[in-house]
């Protein structure tokens, strides 16, 4: 699985990195890359951590490896969003964008790329370090069982559409 990161956008909506990023952009930085770091060691996924060089980055396209990441900051004038529109479209089925900018979301899923937000990313990455990996993520509210009085539903419209299945086989990967 290939999971690629808006990072100022994932750092901004994460309560723990959010202050570390006020104080100073280098630390929040690299706390979100040591943090992903460790979630590649545990997982395996292949992540790549995208930063808006639109102001301050150098005349090319920057790319760097860091524990295991490929970090990219983008040339100046060009922002995050664009190139990760670009590396999307090039992608095979099944790269995960992480962020919480709506109209970035909008041109990825075009992609067929899986849109996944920043807070539930969090939440998914939170649980896979505080579990060490030991098992499959699993909603609570899955595990609530029907109530006795309920009523099933028959028929396709029960099912989910092949776009919601693929988001949760994909889920249960992350």
């Amino acid at each position: 699985m290939w999971i690629v990161i808006d990072g100022y956008n994932v750092i901004r909506r994460s309560p723990q990195l959010h202050p570390l990023d006020r104080r100073d952009l280098q630390e929040g930085r690299e706390a979100l890359l040591a943090v992903l770091g460790a979630y590649r060691r545990l997982k395996g996924h292949r992540i790549t951590v995208v930063f808006d060089g639109w102001e301050q980055g150098g005349i090319s396209e920057q790319v760097r490896l860091t524990a295991g990441l490929q970090v990219i900051f983008s040339r100046r004038g060009e922002r995050a969003d664009q190139v990760i529109v670009r590396f999307v479209e090039k992608a095979p089925s099944g790269a995960v964008v992480v962020t919480s900018d709506r109209a970035l979301a909008h041109d990825v899923s075009r992609t067929g790329a899986l849109v996944l937000s920043a807070e539930e990313f969090h939440e998914r990455l939170d649980l896979a370090l505080r579990e060490g990996d030991g098992g499959e993520f699993q909603k609570d509210d899955e595990s609530v069982p029907e109530s006795p009085g309920s009523r099933r539903l028959k028929g396709p419209a029960r099912r989910p559409s092949r776009q919601a299945k693929r988001r949760i086989t994909t889920l249960k990967r992350l």
